[in-house]
């Protein structure tokens, strides 16, 4: 009689593909609708303007009242994430952000007033979902999955950045611009509804947790307790650091300099065109390289990347040919996602897991924060200083703050270095 064959055995966790994972596909399609949404509102506001029904001062507003939305949002949001369900918070941010959209509608040519207080609740929802949705991932999927997770999620961010403004073009030529804020309120929905439960977190130590919400001395300090989190780990806060002078100084860069550069050197926005495409398809090919890389000194890999981004203002300090413009865009696109996702996945390594949400709203905090100060800052200063020496200061920027932050030894590995047993509990 012949043996059978015997069954072929499953592949490792760590093997198969994180899109096979039902729970995480589930959040990686609510997370890429929310992005979706994110990125098309602002061509959407700005096809009103085109149509005469908002100007250009009322859509700075709108985009204003939602970038002070997201800001005011994202501290609360790390604090409620860590202390109810992350899916909850998750839950109403996406409802709140639907709701804001027909509000929008309704007001389109009507209330700017009332449209920009829907900004404001759409900029809201949208910062709330940013550090829920950085610990539902850390509580759907296994360890040793995550920076391949994380790899989907930042690709689902750079594809609906790519894809969401073209899509509302194409949607634009059928659709006008009232039904195209009723599409922006249904991905919302999309995005409250689709990603299931998380596993609660672990807390950190065996103190009794406080009752949230019981005023503004219990939120205050529960977000003090994640700043006191943060500060555990120098690995984090050499790197959070590093990552916010780069995005305000070589993503000012980005937005006012490169098309000014552009229309004034070049003649064309051909070169503006080019280098945000290339820098996108450069960041979709770190995103690809960074899930299955794993370098030995990951963190100074990463922040190695990072400082890839000062090839982007470099190329706009000397009259170089449009092509190497270009290539410099799609270096920095490859640098930034090979810090973005082990950073992400460090964290959700290294960080107390009852408070990550509260260190993740941290991050987003002061990295988007700052960034509109650069952006405010870079216009006066090329008018007073010149495009090339500001520029160049941008580039030394960029190359000199990830090396700085190099330098802290728990960068090398974005690891605390005592022990991962220790590096897991709470202090006390």
């Amino acid at each position: 009689m012949s043996t059978p064959a015997p069954a072929a055995e499953s592949p490792p966790a760590e093997q198969r593909s994180i899109l096979l994972d039902v729970a995480f596909l589930r959040l990686w399609t609510g997370a890429t609708a929310s992005g979706l949404a994110t990125w098309a509102l602002p061509f959407v506001l700005g096809l009103a303007v085109f149509d005469r029904t908002l100007s250009a001062t009322d859509l700075g507003l709108l985009l204003a009242a939602r970038t002070v939305g997201f800001l005011a949002a994202v501290p609360v949001a790390g604090v409620l994430a860590d202390r109810h369900s992350r899916r909850g918070v998750v839950l109403w941010a996406g409802l709140a952000a639907g709701a804001a959209a027909p509000v929008l509608a309704a007001g389109l040519g009507r209330s700017l007033l009332l449209m920009t207080a829907a900004a404001a609740v759409a900029g809201a929802g949208q910062g709330a979902c940013r550090p829920a949705y950085q610990a539902l991932t850390a509580e759907v999927v296994d360890a040793g999955r995550r920076q391949q997770a994380n790899a989907a999620m930042t690709l689902a961010v750079r594809v609906t950045t790519l894809v969401g403004p073209s899509l509302a073009a194409l949607l634009a030529v059928f659709l006008d611009t009232w039904a195209l804020l009723w599409g922006i309120g249904l991905l919302w929905l999309a995005a409250a509804c689709v990603p299931g439960p998380g596993a609660r977190p672990v807390a950190a130590d065996d103190a009794p947790r406080p009752s949230p919400g019981t005023g503004g001395a219990s939120f205050l300090a529960e977000f003090t307790e994640g700043v006191r989190e943060a500060r555990r780990h120098p690995w984090f806060l050499a790197g959070l650091a590093a990552l916010t002078a780069v995005i305000a100084t070589g993503y000012s860069a980005t937005g006012v300099a490169l098309p000014m550069v552009s229309r004034d050197e070049y003649g064309t926005e051909v070169v503006l065109a080019g280098a945000m495409t290339a820098y996108t398809a450069g960041a979709l090919g770190g995103a690809l390289l960074i899930a299955r890389w794993r370098p030995r000194s990951p963190g100074r890999a990463a922040l190695a990347g990072l400082a890839c981004y000062g090839f982007a203002p470099l190329s706009l300090v000397f009259p170089v040919h449009p092509v190497v413009v270009m290539a410099a865009y799609a270096v920095a696109g490859i640098g930034i996602e090979l810090f973005n996702v082990p950073w992400f996945t460090a964290a959700q390594r290294e960080v107390a897991p009852d408070r990550l949400a509260r260190v993740s709203s941290l991050d987003f905090l002061l990295s988007y924060g700052l960034a509109p100060v650069g952006l405010a800052v870079i216009a006066p200063a090329i008018d007073a200083f010149g495009a090339t020496a500001v520029l160049a200061a941008c580039a030394l920027v960029c190359f000199a703050a990830p090396a700085t932050a190099a330098l802290v030894p728990s960068t090398r590995t974005f690891s605390t270095e005592r022990g991962s047993g220790d590096a897991r509990r709470g202090p006390g």
